[in-house]
This record gives C-alpha cells, structure tokens and sequence, in this order.
C-alpha cells in the first residue's frame, strides 16, 4: 500500500508554488486545475501540470481536474493522462457512471500512449450529499480507484451545513466515508483540507479528528501543514515501542499455548496484535519515505508475524 499521509494543493498555473510543492516532504503534490485555476488559464495551464510532474520528484504527482460534468473536465482527462503522472483527482463525483466513464477514456488513452493499462489511478474527491450517500459505489466503480478524499469546502455548501472550528457537524459524515471505503475494500480516504492557514489550534484539532477517526492521510493547502501532518499520521515512538512489546509478548504466550493474556494490566488478543503489527507496518512505510531519493526506489517492511492460521 502506497503511503499517503500528507497531499499538498498547489495551482497548476503557477509555476512557483508548483516548484516549491515538489521540492517538500509531501507524500503527494496535487496539482490544481480546478478552482484554484482561473478559467482563462485552465487549458493552457493542462500541459505546464504534466511537464511539471515529469520531472524528478519525491512525491506521488495528481492532477486535480475540473468535474466531468463542465466544460473542461473531459478535455483535462485527456490531457494529462501523460507518462509521469501517477493520478487523476476528479471533483465534485456524484456516482459510478462518472469513475466508469472516466475509467474507460483513460484506458483508450494509456492504449494510445504507450502506457501500462490502468498506470494512472484515480483519486475521486467526495463533496456533495449525492457523493458521499454513493461513496461505495463510487469505491467500486473501477480498479483504479485505490482510495477516497473529501472535500469539506463543496460539501459543506451542497448540504446546506455550518462549517465550524470544532468540525463536530462533520464527524459522522467523515465517519461515513471510512466506512464505504472499509466496506469496499480499498485503503483509507483522505481527510479534508484546513483553511484557515492562520488558525494554528484549529488545524491541529482538525488533523486529530483526522487520524482518529481513521483516515490515513489529510489534504493540504498550505506548506507549513504538511510536516505536523505527516508526524500525526505517523506511529510515534511510543506507538512503536509499546507495539514491538505488545508483537513480543504475544510469541512468548503463544508459544506457550495462550492467545489472550494480560500486559500491564490490560488484555491482549488477536485484535490487539494485529494493530500493534499494522503500527509496525506503518513505521516500517515512514522510515523507509525519510531514506528514499525519488519517487521509484524501492521501499521496505518489517516482517510481519504469520498469524493467519490461527485466526478465522
């Protein structure tokens, strides 16, 4: 599974921030061809995105499209569909027709280009009522949908609600895409970006709902978030200390015919276990991130314990 803790916005038509975007510790950069591109600039803007992510980076590159539903959205598919860019951001997904549709011009492209079929994924953005009531659907849809993001901004408008600092009004929905996503088998969505980029406490507050709530990454507007959000959603050295204790503990008993018993005073099973492993997994992912030179090399992992055979 491809990490994906922190993924930075960035308007494709402005070669800048662009350049700086690429140069940061984000697991992915996404380039803006949507709102934060001026409808004058947004064809031009199509070929700067895909030249930009041909060029050597670090991060995962998307290109974040206008909705297939305007004016723009097919010819954006069209376009950037390129060697080079890993994925395709759709806006504003209603329901599986569009992922569908989408699905069957990319592949006709990649045929067309010379690129491995289903090369390029896609990153459906969840903002609207009708989005979210079909996010597993949605989820479905097509192989190239490996993971959901939401997007507060739109879906706060769409269903009429009152966008807080606490985000307490957003809890169950953000709730309901973790589930679809659970539900249809691919990894955790992406959390919603914070805005208010002068709002320190009210970001960190957003980025715990975020990783409590099980999300495995957040979008980001702004530079100065992605590093607190890669640490959020990283296992810390705590995490991973009591897991490998909690991974340890767990050989020795079973060795001794036990599959449940108490540590420091709490119960440990199977459940308990499998988390501990996937913290180790995790740290496994981050570590090998913070030692890799581009966006190709080969990444490692802990061993994890074979405890299928025991398990239903």
């Amino acid at each position: 599974m491809t990490m994906l803790r922190s993924l930075l916005f960035a308007p494709g038509n402005h070669a800048r921030r662009v350049e700086k975007a690429l140069t940061l510790d984000a697991d992915g950069v996404i380039l803006d061809l949507e709102d934060a591109c001026p409808v004058a600039e947004k064809v031009a803007t199509r070929a700067v995105v895909v030249a930009a992510l041909q060029k050597p980076r670090r991060a995962l590159g998307y290109v974040r499209i206008n909705s297939l539903a305007t004016e723009f959205g097919h010819g954006d598919l069209g376009a950037v569909v390129q060697r080079g860019v890993d994925g395709v951001m759709p806006t504003k997904v209603n329901g599986p027709d569009e992922i569908q549709s989408a699905d069957r011009l990319m592949s006709a492209l990649e045929r067309e280009r010379g690129l491995a079929l289903r090369s390029v994924d896609l990153l459906p953005l969840i903002e609207t009522g009708l989005g979210l009531a079909r996010a597993e659907a949605i989820a479905r849809a097509s192989p190239r949908v490996k993971r959901l993001a939401f997007g507060a901004g739109d879906f706060t408008l769409d269903m009429n609600i009152r966008w807080s600092r606490d985000e307490t009004e957003l809890l169950a929905f953000r709730s309901a895409l973790v589930l679809a996503s659970r539900a249809a088998g691919i990894e955790a969505p992406i959390d919603l970006a914070w805005i208010d980029t002068q709002d320190d406490e009210g970001f960190a507050s957003s980025v715990r709902w975020g990783s409590t709530l099980g999300f495995q990454g957040k979008l980001c507007i702004h530079p100065k978030h992605v590093e607190p959000i890669n640490r959020a959603f990283s296992p810390s050295e705590d995490d991973i200390a009591k897991a490998r204790r909690v991974v340890d503990a767990f050989r020795d008993a079973e060795a001794k015919g036990s599959a449940a018993f108490a540590l420091d005073g709490a119960l440990v099973d199977y459940a308990i276990v499998f988390k501990a492993q996937r913290v180790l997994e995790r740290a496994a992912q981050v570590e090998a991130r913070g030692g890799r030179e581009d966006r190709t090399a080969d990444a490692t992992t802990h061993s994890r314990p074979d405890l299928t055979a025991t398990t239903q």
